[in-house]
């Protein structure tokens, strides 16, 4: 009823399957578990993944006054996909002179409401906070950068801006 020639197809049939599953799994290892590589090139943090514990309070002004502002021009760049210096707009406000200038103040700028509604300066301590965390520190912002997890970035950042003028 069956020759050989069929029991060696299928038999050759389930091995060979066998087998690439097998390579498959072993590829897959490989490929996808970072422990065997060391660290991972990059980390996706999520709001709320940690508890956090209560915000050591922070003299911003000091921390700015004694901040690098070459090290701030390097961290801009971050920023300056969606910021210019330079007086124009891009997709955010331009930011050359934005230490001291209100919230909100660049004239033909269409603002978020949530920033639009808030009054008051960009003072040192008030960019840190929203450098630290826009959506939380404005809600309803139309930002879409995460922000800047290290104090000394952030002050490097404030530092940088505060020496372009306007």
């Amino acid at each position: 009823m069956f020759d050989t020639m069929f029991i060696t197809k299928v038999a050759a049939g389930l091995f060979g399957a066998w087998l690439i599953l097998l390579l498959g799994k072993w590829g897959a290892e490989e490929i996808y578990h970072a422990e065997t590589h060391g660290e991972a090139s990059y980390v996706i943090e999520v709001a709320g993944a940690e508890v956090e514990e209560p915000a050591e309070e922070i003299d911003v002004v000091a921390l700015v006054a004694s901040a690098d502002v070459g090290k701030g021009e390097a961290v801009f760049r971050k920023c300056s996909a969606c910021h210019k210096v330079d007086g124009t707009d891009g997709v955010g406000p331009h930011l050359n002179g934005v230490v001291g200038r209100n919230i909100a103040a660049v004239d033909g700028f269409g603002y978020s409401g949530a920033l639009a509604g808030i009054d008051g300066d960009w003072t040192a301590e008030n960019l840190y906070g929203f450098l630290l965390n826009p959506k939380g520190w404005a809600p309803g912002t139309s930002m879409g950068f995460a922000g800047l997890k290290k104090a000394d970035d952030k002050a490097n950042v404030i530092a940088y801006l505060a020496s372009l003028a306007e």
